[in-house]
């Protein structure tokens, strides 16, 4: 009768588990079976394997086939390992000795690996854990400070809206300020130049009438110098 070594289906629809099943090769994945030699568990991470090491290489030994699933499993829990070493113990390449030696070193690194693995899930999940601690606490801060702004009195709101219209009539009136200042500017600095103008401009026919006037005197002179010979003459014909 030929026999596999199969997996065989438990649970519930969604979380299924597994029994490791030694049964007869023609009868249903769900049916009759000749011997249970463990379990797996896939739902766990990493995934829950329990198996009867000795019962099942000793199916191995005697013919029994696992399906693929199933050589994965009795390969990690080192089923298959010593089935290989028990074979070469019956053909004289190795002793019992031997067999133990190398299957214990392999069950020591096999078990190193996995609590390195296990401990690597274990600080993936408590920095995740960390994480979440940190975001819920950020949320948790801005829902307190939105909570504490929507419950400020209505005086702290009132002298906030009376310093900002100050500010704005501040500003108001430092900008009109300005403009009056810039429109005085150029005023203040013109007049004294018109009245540098006006000044200049009387001042100039002065200083032109000046020569004219005293030279009026000179020209009604002359004449007079001249007719006192003429007059001086008439006398002495007489």
């Amino acid at each position: 009768m030929p026999v596999k070594i199969r997996l065989q289906r438990h649970g519930k629809k969604g979380k299924p588990f597994y029994w490791i099943v030694a049964a007869d090769a023609r009868a249903k994945r769900d049916g009759k079976f000749l011997e249970k030699l463990g379990i797996y568990n896939p739902n766990t991470n990493p995934a829950t394997i329990e198996l009867n090491l000795d019962n099942s290489v000793q199916w191995l030994q005697n013919g029994a086939q696992p399906t693929d699933t199933a050589r994965a499993i009795l390969s990690y829990k080192g089923a298959m390992l010593k089935h290989h070493l028990l074979g070469g113990l019956r053909k004289g390449a190795l002793t019992e000795e031997q067999v133990e030696e190398k299957f214990t070193a392999w069950m020591a690194e096999k078990e190193k690996s996995v609590a390195d693995k296990v401990g690597g899930l274990d600080k993936v999940k408590a920095e995740a854990r960390a994480a979440a601690l940190k975001a819920e606490k950020e949320v948790n801060e801005k829902r307190a400070l939105a909570a504490a702004e929507a419950e400020l009195p209505e005086e702290i709101v009132a002298s906030e809206i009376v310093v900002e219209e100050a500010a704005k009539v501040e500003e108001a009136a430092t900008e009109a300020v300005e403009e009056t200042a810039a429109e005085e500017a150029p005023a203040v600095a013109e007049t004294p130049a018109s009245e540098e103008v006006a000044e200049v401009a009387e001042e100039a026919p002065a200083a032109e009438e000046a020569p004219a006037a005293e030279e009026a005197p000179a020209a009604e002179e002359a004449p007079a110098a001249e007719e006192a010979p003429v007059a001086e003459e008439a006398k002495e014909e007489e």
